[in-house]
């Protein structure tokens, strides 16, 4: 990994668990239920927080955008998300819930000055994104920055993620991986447990039929594990999603980069030390 990348990669370690709160947060399922969703699982709340920016979509744009889901599992959700409420009441009633939850996990921080320089710094970052091309990051760019500066942070933090996300499905794309092989790849490398991607609705039988075609590109052996190839492909694509994820740090100056980071920390380690995430993920955090 180069320098870059390895910079790159850092500030996504540090901005995707502040984004995930909103998904795991008691809060969080506070404000999903007031709105009138279950709150038995996460996924009704997770498709509509996140997929609000974009507008009352159907099903097969939230599967094209957010790529990893089997589209029978987006179906159970999308387009019923919408029927409970609509987009605009879903993106107030997230804002609460990051204020919220935020409040919860900073305290007093979140009115300090410290925290304030970082959502500028995160802000500065983010506003300078181009997000041509790239759906998520788009619709999240495009709404209204809150005044509040922690939930400008989660703001910004939200918009540099999706960004990355949206490259890194072109990484996955132009690696030749459809959504349930960049799944299984991911898993064969050690990212997570294949128990863990269950969580996006893939069958057995379409997880088994994906590692079959791993196999004929040479990219997974019978057991399940990568290849030498397999492992080079992903690092492949997690070395062109960085690239595709440099540019909106190139706004800050290498002072600016080292300082968000200084100032993130502690409020990364509140979150990881909270509890409310998984410590094992779908997105290899801490794995790659």
């Amino acid at each position: 990994m180069s320098d870059e990348s390895g910079r790159v990669r850092r500030m996504w370690h540090l901005c995707e668990p502040l984004h995930a709160v909103v998904y795991y947060a008691p809060e969080a399922f506070e404000e999903a239920a007031a709105l009138g969703y279950a709150t038995g699982e996460r996924w009704p709340s997770y498709f509509a927080w996140r997929a609000a920016p974009l507008g009352a979509v159907d099903a097969d744009r939230v599967t094209g955008t957010f790529h990893s889901f089997s589209p029978r599992m987006v179906g159970a959700y999308v387009p019923a998300v919408w029927s409970v409420a609509f987009p605009d009441a879903v993106l107030a009633a997230r804002a609460r819930a990051v204020d919220r939850a935020y409040r919860a996990l900073f305290g007093d921080r979140v009115d300090g000055p410290e925290l304030a320089e970082a959502a500028e710094l995160a802000r500065r970052a983010a506003s300078a994104a181009d997000v041509t091309g790239r759906p998520l990051a788009a619709a999240a760019a495009v709404l209204p920055w809150p005044d509040e500066p922690h939930v400008a942070l989660w703001h910004a933090a939200t918009i540099l993620r999706e960004h990355r996300g949206d490259g890194h499905v072109t990484a996955l794309i132009e690696a030749g991986l459809d959504p349930v092989e960049s799944l299984v790849s991911f898993a064969a490398v050690g990212a997570a447990r294949p128990e863990v991607f269950a969580s996006r609705g893939w069958s057995e039988a379409e997880w088994s039929a994906g590692g079959g075609r791993l196999m004929e590109r040479g990219l997974q052996e019978e057991d399940g594990t990568a290849t030498d190839a397999g492992h080079l492909l992903r690092a492949d694509v997690e070395r062109r999603t960085d690239e595709l994820a440099a540019g909106p740090w190139a706004a800050l100056d290498a002072a600016q980069r080292e300082r968000l980071s200084e100032l993130l920390g502690p409020l990364w380690v509140d979150v990881i030390g909270s509890g409310l995430l998984p410590s094992e993920n779908t997105l290899g955090i801490g794995k790659v």
